[in-house]
């Protein structure tokens, strides 16, 4: 990096330049003489090191003054270019030749191959303490390091003042984004943009630098010389980042002070995230407690109006419309109920009404009050909402591979005290919906039967008849293929249509009536008759609630 600045320090990296090192009363003293690289003397001098032997560059890291008296050089053209040679690959910021004893004058040889490498070369005309020009080094060296702290501890300090006056993540990230005069971003751990700042090259928009970049990088820089620093405080599942901050070299390279600046930057910004979450979740679960309260009878109806008001939910004088998600036993844990509040009520802003979000994470439930203007809407309303909730929940990554989220909305939308018992319905019916086919939404008028199932799942009478109406066939298909469950399942889905039935599961009409006089035979039944028929289908829903251990034969596959 060719940094520098008229001073002779680096004060974008962590060191000083060669032009100030030969400013330094042990070095001048020397009466220095450049003889190639004159044009590379802001190079950064990272460490000094003094030494004679003809290897000596495996020993350097890149970055070093080398001091010496020239007796590792070689006596021979050919091992002198080699020795210069070696040194530019390695990195080095510039060989001094101390003039005396080993040579007068330095050889034609290495003069020309540091030319060619672009190494800077200096001999000394006079002898210097190689120890003093050491110590005067890396003292300076040291104030370069001290300067880069301090330099990173005021954007620390200005980052802190923004965020105790009320300021955010905006706040810092234009801080950061005028420190470095490039466009910050800041990242989920996947990659997805939540904040920008900074302009880009002529002053473009940053996020147009962005979707330029975007999908080019999660863990790697998109750019040579971008900086990406965790944001630490993630959940479970996230290995501890809860966001990245990304700097993008588009208008000057960056440099060791900008990275410093941006890990104390990122260290401010974890407890804004933390905070902001840890407050959004407590609202949210706050309008869920108040949600939840309400279809309990622990808020009246009068009640109710004044203190949705206070949470800042204000319908017209239309009906009111309860929903109810249930996540439940399908939650991830890598999902955080702030993030799938705060991406719900942002899919729920383009519903158009106005909406009271809460979460009850006890029950792994998501509630919904909306405010219709009419009852003929409620089905529109309906689908938009149930929209917005699955996009939600994919947004926050809530589910597991495969998880049920059910989307309850009642039958009939109403005032407050309908909303109140609506609410309760609504949870109720979500849960006993678990297991069932998915689809956008369930009316929970079509659920009753499901819903009634479902409070009886602990009565043992219940397991009883599914173990009477069904056992045979359980048992049968525990020990014999193919299993013969699937088919009645389908028969009785299709009001029992063979026709219908037959094609769903890809048989012909004969095997299919083979298969439907043994479920009839092991039943002990007739499967044309409308009570089987209907005792069957009960049993068949009755199941999905019996609990697997009050069920005295084997379950089915």
């Amino acid at each position: 990096m060719e940094s520098g600045t008229d001073s002779g320090y680096d004060t974008r990296g962590a060191g000083i330049t060669v032009r100030r090192a030969l400013e330094l009363p042990g070095l001048r003293s020397g009466l220095p003489e450049v003889l190639a690289g004159a044009d590379r003397l802001g190079r950064t001098v990272r460490w000094v090191h003094a030494g004679e032997v003809p290897h000596i560059a495996s020993l350097l890291k890149g970055g070093e003054l080398l001091l010496t008296t020239g007796y590792g050089l070689g006596t021979r053209p050919a091992e002198q270019r080699a020795f210069v040679r070696t040194l530019a690959e390695r990195g080095i910021a510039a060989l001094v030749v101390e003039l005396g004893p080993r040579f007068t004058r330095l050889p034609a040889a290495l003069v020309d191959t540091a030319r060619s490498a672009g190494l800077p070369l200096v001999q000394l005309h006079r002898e210097v303490p190689f120890v003093t020009v050491t110590e005067e080094v890396h003292t300076e060296i040291v104030n370069g390091h001290y300067a880069l702290l301090q330099r990173a501890e005021e954007v620390h300090r200005r980052c802190t003042r923004a965020v105790l006056s009320g300021g955010g993540v905006p706040q810092v990230l234009s801080i950061l984004a005028d420190f470095g005069a490039n466009p910050v971003f800041l990242e989920t751990a996947e990659g997805q943009l939540l904040y920008a700042a900074g302009a880009g090259p002529q002053g473009a928009d940053p996020l147009q630098v962005w979707e330029g970049l975007r999908g080019q990088h999660k863990d790697e820089p998109p750019l040579a010389g971008s900086l990406l620093v965790d944001v630490p405080g993630g959940g479970p599942g996230s290995g501890g980042v809860r966001a990245r901050l990304v700097l993008l070299p588009v208008r000057t390279p960056l440099a060791p002070v900008h990275r410093m600046a941006a890990e104390r930057a990122a260290g401010i910004l974890a407890v804004v995230l933390m905070q902001a979450r840890q407050e959004e979740e407590l609202a949210a679960r706050g309008r869920g407690d108040f949600l939840t309260d309400l279809a309990e009878g622990r808020v009246t109806a009068e009640d109710a109006p004044a203190q949705a008001r206070v949470l800042g939910f204000r319908p017209g004088e239309g009906p009111l419309l309860p929903v109810v998600m249930r996540l439940g036993d399908a939650l991830s844990p890598a999902g955080g109920w702030a993030v799938l509040a705060r991406a719900v009520s942002e899919e729920l802003a383009a519903v158009g009404v106005p909406v009271l979000l809460g979460v009850r994470p006890v029950e792994g439930r998501v509630l919904v009050l909306l405010g219709l203007r009419a009852e003929a809407e409620r089905a529109t309303i309906a689908d938009r909402v149930a929209a917005a909730l699955r996009a939600g929940v994919g947004r926050a990554g809530m589910l597991r591979p495969g998880g049920q989220a059910p989307v309850v909305v009642v039958g009939v939308a109403g005032g407050w005290t309908a909303a109140a018992s609506g609410l309760r319905h609504a949870a109720e019916t979500a849960t006993a919906a678990q297991g069932l086919p998915d689809r956008p939404w369930f009316d929970a008028r079509r659920l009753d039967i499901d819903l009634l199932l479902w409070r009886l799942r602990d009565d043992p009478d219940l397991a009883a008849f599914v173990d009477r109406a069904l056992g045979p066939l359980l048992e049968h298909d525990r020990r014999s293929r193919p299993p013969l469950l699937p088919t009645l399942t389908t028969y009785l889905a299709h009001a029992g249509r063979k026709a219908e039935t037959a094609r769903e599961l890809h048989l012909n009409r004969q095997t299919l009536y083979n298969r439907l006089a043994r479920i009839g035979e092991l039943l002990g039944t007739d499967l044309d008759d409308p009570q089987t028929v209907l005792a069957l289908s009960l049993a068949l829903r009755a199941r999905r609630h019996v609990p697997r251990a009050a069920q005295t034969r084997a379950p089915g596959p």
